[in-house]
């Protein structure tokens, strides 16, 4: 079968159509946010609708030209292409601040985000360094590799500072979990300098990814007790603070797991155990102070979108303005929605919403298809993320299937955070929804990620790696 032939034979149209579907609804959502009666035609280029509609064209054209690039382009310079992207991380910090933050390169509109492309590098050459290390064999070296891979991005993209595409980046220790990069050659390395503990694996190191988030969301919860002042009635006249009734209840029960285990268990199994414990209530209580006492090294502003999002302090007119206007637009919406053109609470003209086309492009959606529109998009955005787990586990090359994870784990993270951020379930970090928002860097590089991937695809059955 010929090259161009195979190609098409190979090409994934279900993928393909979702992302044709997401650019057409999002353009309709970006006109009808932002239609003003003097430029209804949108191809008025002086418009945000007509600018979005050479986004889409520029994409198209990018995307295009990914896909007639050959497969093994990537796998060859993914390692030029990470350095570029870090250049440009370098350069950025150098231009003049945009809206408090040097995150744009260019002229004018006319800039773009570094930091949208450097997620492309590096899944590329997290992609490459994992299909070329035995995962069953790893050292720390191996560890330290391909976690330096995505630190080196997020220290500079922190220097910005862009929150949501620092945050974004963290999407990478997922795939990281997935192809069996574990932390166990560090906590080993750690535990083993205890004097009589010698372990050949530990469940903490293998699983460190997912017990880091699980620790992370008990902090939170701690945080959200910490404030609190609990009296006792025998004790009226001495409040205690929460944190410390926290803490004291941590230690508390990881004592009796260990003891009740103790008289259970080999002595083997009684130390993993107590290490274990011991180093589940260190992170918790751990993180809970630091957050607790000061949110040590974040910005005054993201302290307070922090506490904010958190419910520890209201400000529903200051800085939690945008998240409430937000959540009111969307509930406007009611069960079927006003109707398109006709959000109110969210249009451009009534400003209750800042950046309605952009990081809040899914208030106007909501507030004029209602409940049941908001399913439906959010139904596509499943399908696209299945489809592209389907693609996945279809690959015969390490590198194709650890890249697609990629793909499929940020986009996770841009769906779920946006959303989130739009019906106050997660703080306001600056988030698009891919290839909805309002803006070129986003949807060009949502694009390119997303062509690499079905070029990848297409060519997945001439690789055997």
């Amino acid at each position: 079968m010929r090259q161009g032939q195979s190609l098409l034979a190979n090409f994934d149209w279900v993928l393909f159509g979702i992302y044709l579907i997401f650019l057409c609804m999002g353009l309709a959502t970006i006109y009808s946010t932002a239609y003003s009666e003097d430029h209804p035609n949108i191809y008025d280029f002086s418009q945000k609708y007509g600018k979005q509609l050479i986004w889409i064209s520029v994409s198209l054209f990018l995307g295009l030209m990914v896909f007639l690039i050959e497969s093994d382009v990537y796998r060859k310079f993914c390692i030029p292409i990470y350095l570029f992207t870090l250049i440009l991380l370098v350069i950025v910090l150098f231009m003049p601040a945009v809206n408090g933050a040097r995150a744009w390169l260019g002229i004018g509109s006319m800039g773009i985000q570094p930091a949208e492309f450097s997620k492309i590098g590096a899944a590329l050459l997290l992609a490459h360094f994992i299909s070329n290390v035995n995962v069953k064999q790893q050292t720390i070296n191996t560890v330290l590799v391909a976690n330096s891979i995505i630190l080196v991005p997020m220290v500079l993209i922190l220097l910005q500072p862009d929150a949501g595409t620092f945050v974004v980046f963290t999407s990478f220790l997922f795939v990281m979990y997935r192809e069996g990069i574990t932390y166990d050659p560090l906590v080993l390395k750690l535990i083993n300098t205890i004097p009589g503990v010698k372990f050949k694996y530990t469940w903490v190191g293998s699983h460190f990814i997912p017990i880091l988030f699980i620790f992370v969301f008990l902090s939170l919860i701690t945080l959200l007790m910490s404030n609190e002042t609990i009296t006792f009635q025998f004790a009226p006249n001495s409040p205690v603070n929460g944190i410390w009734i926290i803490i004291f209840s941590l230690a508390l029960f990881g004592l009796l797991v260990y003891f009740i285990l103790r008289f259970l268990s080999a002595k083997r199994d009684r130390n993993r155990v107590l290490i274990i414990v011991l180093i589940g209530f260190m992170l918790t209580a751990g993180w809970s102070a630091v957050v607790n006492y000061g949110f040590k090294g974040l910005a005054e502003h993201q302290k307070d979108r922090i506490e904010l999002f958190l419910g520890l302090k209201e400000d529903p007119d200051g800085e939690d303005y945008n998240r409430n206007r937000a959540m009111a637009a969307v509930g406007s919406g009611g069960m079927l929605g006003k109707g398109y053109k006709n959000a109110s609470v969210s249009s451009v003209e009534s400003n209750h919403v800042p950046e309605s086309e952009t990081d809040f492009i899914f208030c106007p959606f909501a507030e004029e298809w209602g409940f049941v529109g908001s399913i439906v998009l959010i139904a596509l955005y499943l399908l696209l993320l299945i489809r592209i787990i389907i693609i996945a586990e279809r690959q015969r090359s390490t590198f194709n299937r650890v890249y697609a994870y990629a793909v499929a784990m940020i986009f996770f993270y841009h769906f779920a955070i946006n959303i989130g951020m739009n019906i106050g379930f997660a703080p306001v970090i600056g988030i698009p929804l891919p290839f909805f928002s309002y803006g070129g860097s986003s949807l060009m590089s949502f694009s390119i990620m997303l062509f690499i991937l079905l070029k990848l695809d297409s060519q997945r059955r001439d690789i055997l790696q």
